[in-house]
């Protein structure tokens, strides 16, 4: 049976500290005296052993002297809420596509099955009655599509990660359709297509 190692005893202090209100239990000068060691207020972060240079963590390093954070700290999509967005949504509708050979069909050569597991691409097809190709502005990331025009507004979380700077689209006129093809990548493709 293995024993855990006991708390080290000024972690118990600061606990004990930050539960407790002090002499008073309750009275508004108590709480004055219910102060971590820096002189503030105790709180969460004052449990524990004090880190290097006090309390206060050094800011991240920034790319741009004005930006309050870095493109590495927003994560993909974040920035992507159309909630706000006035412009209907469109019809659309998500394939997956895969590569069958003759072999793989009649044969059943290769691992390959009818399931999304197996497919390569991942189409998505956007409808766009009375709309113009010039009109579309399409941004492709790793998990996010966000598909603009001046009368609709698309924010689409992919299924799956797809290859963001080697994909395919394409705008039918005649059925008013963005037709957008996109690569997956996923972990274990290697086995799957192998």
């Amino acid at each position: 049976m293995a024993t855990r190692a006991p708390l080290p005893a000024n972690s118990l202090l600061a606990l004990a500290e930050l539960l407790s209100l002090g002499p008073g239990d309750g009275d508004e000068d108590s709480a004055d005296a219910a102060q971590g060691p820096a002189g503030g207020r105790s709180g969460p972060g004052s449990i524990g052993p004090l880190k290097a240079g006090g309390a206060s963590a050094a800011p991240l390093p920034t790319e741009d002297g004005k930006a309050i954070w870095s493109a590495a700290e927003v994560p993909e999509g974040c920035a992507g809420d159309a909630s706000w967005d006035p412009r209907e949504q469109p019809e659309y509708e998500i394939v997956f596509k895969q590569q069958v050979r003759a072999e793989d069909l009649f044969l059943g050569m290769s691992r390959k099955d009818p399931s999304t597991a197996c497919c390569e691409d991942m189409l998505i097809k956007i409808k766009l009655p009375d709309t113009k190709a010039s009109d579309i502005t399409l941004d492709i990331q790793e998990k996010l599509l966000d598909f603009r025009s001046p009368q609709k507004r698309l924010l689409l979380h992919l299924p799956h990660p797809v290859d963001a700077t080697n994909g395919k689209a394409r705008f039918l006129s005649e059925q008013a359709t963005l037709e957008v093809t996109l690569r997956m990548k996923r972990e274990l493709d290697f086995i799957n297509f192998s």
